[in-house]
Formats: C-alpha cells, sequence, structure tokens
C-alpha cells in the first residue's frame, strides 16, 4: 500500500509556543507574562497595545484601526519621521499597569499602530538592520576623532531606515553637537542621540547573573534605582567588591530586594556596643541572625569564646537588668537554662582491646604423603626398567665379536 504524504506546516514565533496565547516565554529582553490572556473581554478591555523594538526598547501605542492582535505579531507603527516596526509584546489590562511604570510624562506620547507588517516592509527593516555593526564601528572613530570622552555601545535603526538611534555611555556631560553634523553626513539619516547607563548597558545585551538566573534589568526591571554599600552592611554581607557587584561592574540592584525587611527586623535587636553582665562573665557581640531575631555573645572581644546564641528580647531584658544594677545567672532563661553535664567515660562501653589487631588463622596446608608416595612408586617402577633394559643387554651377543675359525 502506498503510504500518503502529509503536509507539515512549518510552524514558528508564537505557533511553536514561545508565547502562545500570550503566557509563555517570548525570546526577546523584559518579557510580560500575561495572567489574564485567557480570560474573555480582556483584549477588548482597551485599545492600547504594548510593542518591543530592539532589546529593552519598548513602546505603547494604540490600536486605532481594530486589529485582531496577539502577543508575536509584527506590526509597523508611527515613528517621527516614517514608521517603525516592532513585536506586540502585551495587550489587555495589563498594558494600563505596564504606562504607569514607564512613567509617561503625556497622552501624547502615545502613538498609533499603522497596519501589519508588509512584506515590503520586512524587506526594509531587514536592509536597516544590516547597517547596524558597521555604523557602530565608523562611529566610534568618528568621536574618537573628535576627542570626545564618551562610549557608543549601539546602534538601532529605524524600520523604514530614515533615522538612527545611537545609545552612548559617558561619565560626564558631552557636547555632541559636532559630532551629530559628522554623523548624519556619513550615513545620511536622522540623527538621535540617547545616553544609558551602565546597568541599561547590561539589559540591552543580557546574560546571566551569579545566581544562575537571567539578569534582572534584561527580564523585568525598568527603573534603576541608586545602590549603596550601606545596604549590604544592613543585610551583614561582607563588603567584597568581587562579590558585590553585578555583570555592570557596579553594585548589584538585588541587593535593595530585602534591605528594607533588614532594616525593620534589626530594629528589635539591641545595640551591637552592648555588653552583657552576667555573674560569671561579660558577654560581648559576636553575630546575629537579623530575620531569625538571634544574637550570639562571646565571652571574649576578638575571639569566638562560649558562645551563647538567645534571642533579642533576651538581650534587651538582660540590659534592662544591668541598668537596675542587677545580674543574671546566665543569659539563657531560666527555663531553657541547660545542666551542667557530668564527666564522661570515653571508654564506657568499649573494649580495651578494641584496637588491637585479630590475628589471622593460617590455613593448613593439605598433607603431602599421597603425592610422596606416588613419587615412590614411579622412582620404583623406572628402577626395575632399568634393571630389566641391562640384563636383556648383557644376554644379546656384542656385533664385533665374529665366531672363531676351527
Amino acid at each position: 500500500m502506498e503510504q500518503t504524504k502529509k503536509e507539515h506546516a512549518i510552524r514558528t514565533g508564537c505557533d511553536r509556543g514561545l508565547c502562545a496565547a500570550a503566557i509563555g516565554r517570548q525570546d526577546r529582553q523584559l518579557n510580560t507574562y500575561d495572567w489574564l490572556a485567557d480570560v474573555p473581554g480582556n483584549a477588548e478591555s482597551t485599545d492600547l497595545v504594548e510593542v518591543q523594538f530592539k532589546h529593552t526598547r519598548k513602546g505603547y501605542y494604540h490600536n486605532i484601526n481594530n486589529l485582531p492582535l496577539k502577543k508575536g505579531d509584527i506590526v509597523a507603527v508611527e515613528a517621527s519621521p516614517g514608521h517603525d516596526i516592532g513585536v506586540v509584546t502585551l495587550t489587555g489590562r495589563l498594558v494600563n499597569l505596564q504606562l504607569k511604570k514607564a512613567n509617561l510624562k503625556s497622552e501624547d506620547d502615545i502613538k498609533r499602530i499603522y497596519r501589519l507588517a508588509r512584506q515590503s516592509d520586512m524587506d526594509k527593516f531587514r536592509e536597516a538592520k544590516a547597517l547596524e555593526h558597521a555604523t557602530m564601528i565608523e562611529s566610534r572613530e568618528i568621536a574618537k576623532t573628535l576627542g570626545l570622552k564618551m562610549k557608543i555601545g549601539d546602534v538601532e535603526y529605524q524600520g523604514d531606515g530614515q533615522k538612527a538611534i545611537f545609545y552612548y555611555i559617558a561619565d560626564e556631560r558631552v557636547d555632541f553637537r559636532q559630532l551629530i553634523k559628522d554623523l548624519a553626513a556619513a550615513f545620511h539619516v536622522r540623527i538621535e542621540m540617547k545616553q544609558i547607563g551602565a546597568r541599561q548597558e547590561a539589559g540591552r545585551i543580557g546574560g546571566t547573573g551569579p545566581c544562575g538566573r537571567e539578569l534582572c534589568c534584561a527580564t523585568w526591571m525598568k527603573n534603576f534605582v541608586s545602590v549603596s554599600t550601606s545596604a549590604a552592611r544592613f543585610q551583614d554581607i561582607s563588603l567584597n567588591p568581587q562579590k558585590l557587584a553585578g555583570m555592570c561592574a557596579k553594585l548589584k540592584c538585588c541587593l535593595n530586594y530585602e534591605v528594607d525587611d533588614y532594616i525593620e527586623h534589626g530594629r528589635k535587636l539591641p545595640s551591637r556596643d552592648a555588653v552583657l553582665q552576667t555573674q560569671d562573665a561579660d558577654y560581648y557581640y559576636f553575630k546575629s541572625d537579623i530575620l531569625a531575631g538571634l544574637v550570639t555573645y562571646s565571652t571574649d572581644k576578638r575571639i569566638a569564646a562560649n558562645l551563647e546564641t538567645i534571642t533579642g528580647e533576651r538581650a534587651k531584658e538582660i540590659i534592662e537588668m544591668n541598668r537596675r544594677g542587677e545580674k543574671p545567672a546566665d543569659l539563657q532563661p531560666d527555663d531553657q537554662r541547660k545542666e551542667p553535664e557530668g564527666p564522661v567515660d570515653l571508654l564506657a562501653g568499649d573494649s580495651i582491646t578494641r584496637f588491637d589487631k585479630a590475628k589471622k588463622k593460617k590455613k593448613k596446608k593439605p598433607a603431602k604423603k599421597e603425592a610422596v608416595k606416588k613419587d615412590e612408586s614411579r622412582k620404583d617402577e623406572n628402577r626395575r626398567a632399568d634393571s630389566r633394559r641391562g640384563e636383556s643387554k648383557k644376554d644379546e651377543p656384542h656385533k664385533n665379536d665374529e665366531p672363531k675359525k676351527e
């Protein structure tokens, strides 16, 4: 029987599950999980659409033509001048929340979507994108000849090729008026200069952090807050520059994630300079577990000696007792006080000869009597055979002896 040939469609983008139903993981930075995608009427609740361009650049547009858009669609949007090509990354009610995070100053910044991208639009888009790397290399040389202290990290062409955005990093303010003239004369497009920081550059490039996950600046973080070493001090983190620095060579943004909780729990603990006085000795601060509310004290200021771990409430209680001139018998409360342990017999239940090596019993070799008997019988047989041969030789006449003639 002939096998029927089945035609299988080649599936790409959303069709192969990267962003199906707008709830999957997309292959771009700053992915947004649309947990309202399967709610009926979600897409019709607003005409706002989130569109993403190269790397982490996003824009918000009105779907005035009521196009049936879904996550992963390539659209042509309004730009100044001309149009740009981007990918739809979010639709529905969550776009309003994303607008608040974007901090758009006015509604005039929200433009409109023209149409779904045509083949002619995609051809122009690919031609413009092919020029980006060469443009970046040449623009760096132009900036170097002008003696500007800046680094051009990336170049992004608009979808129709009429405009180019140059992303640069500079520690100081740069006068790039002459640079814009030279770039416009060299590439014959409209020039836009956009300054970014080291964290934004790391987000555009992407990568994996020391925690094993994708960089926060490349997955969800848009607004960057200044990070200081005081955040590490509040959390009792070692001030090691190599461990505190991220992929951007700046302090990790995740140092700010839990610092508020550490500050709040740290207020419940006593001061580190406080000395707890007992009837036996004075105890000094050694370390603390801030989130658990435990403090460890030592009888020596410099080394760990006679460590005792108590709660922060117990430590404050002892401090109040010391202020009244009272000294407790021990740091531990009465209900948790440890009973003194008696002497321990190290050899209890053990044998004195436990380390002696057990003598191995030698295996007795089998007796050799049978083998000796066999050897003697063989020797006897050999002797008898030799004796028989000798007698037979004596009886035979010698070859050289001839009979005498009479």
